[in-house]
């Protein structure tokens, strides 16, 4: 028998000070039997950090064609592909090649940092790449907001997102890895 997928619900009012973008969502996740919590968790916090009328979640895990959250134009166009994990060249290429801007949050400590010191170079010419990296402390800390039903406010401001629920308060930074020439437009 297959494994189903969690569900998870999440309220999340967000004020991103940077953009003046306020903004209430009500969001579903599906958490595929294959997926950690962590990784939920961040691709939760990567909607958040990139919040949009028009930002999606994608089929995910379960399709191999597709980023976990994407942004499309009126013309279905990508205009922005979130990745996460630490995909090889030739996604990362894929996805370059699709959208205007592709940003990737990478995670897990030992393993990001060896896959950085192989791929740096290679990606270097890929201009609309953003590669940000969160550290294993704070992606565990951001794991402890989650549960089935939750109800979030996220500020953001410089590149920081303060988040928090009832019981809890987290202020979380990414490393940046690599710059994108392209302006972002999260």
């Amino acid at each position: 028998m297959a494994l189903k997928a969690t569900i998870y619900k999440a309220a999340v009012n967000i004020a991103d000070m940077d953009r003046n973008f306020f903004h209430d969502a009500n969001l579903t996740l599906a958490q595929h039997p294959s997926e950690t919590e962590q990784r939920m968790m961040l691709r939760l916090l990567a909607w958040i950090y990139h919040a949009d009328e028009r930002l999606a979640f994608t089929r995910g895990l379960s399709a191999e064609d597709e980023p976990e959250i994407w942004r499309k134009n009126d013309h279905n166009g990508i205009e922005l592909w979130v990745e996460l994990g630490l995909p090889d060249e030739k996604r990362l290429k894929k996805a370059c090649n699709q959208s205007r801007e592709v940003v990737l949050y990478a995670y897990g400590e030992r393993a990001a940092k060896v896959w950085w010191s192989q791929i740096e170079g290679k990606v270097r010419g890929f201009e609309n790449l953003r590669i940000r990296y969160i550290e294993d402390e704070l992606l565990t800390q951001l794991t402890a907001f989650g549960s089935r039903t939750m109800n979030l406010q996220a500020t953001l401001q410089d590149g920081t997102i303060w988040l928090s629920d009832a019981q809890s308060n987290l202020e979380i930074h990414f490393s940046e890895w690599k710059e994108s020439v392209v302006k972002e437009a999260r």
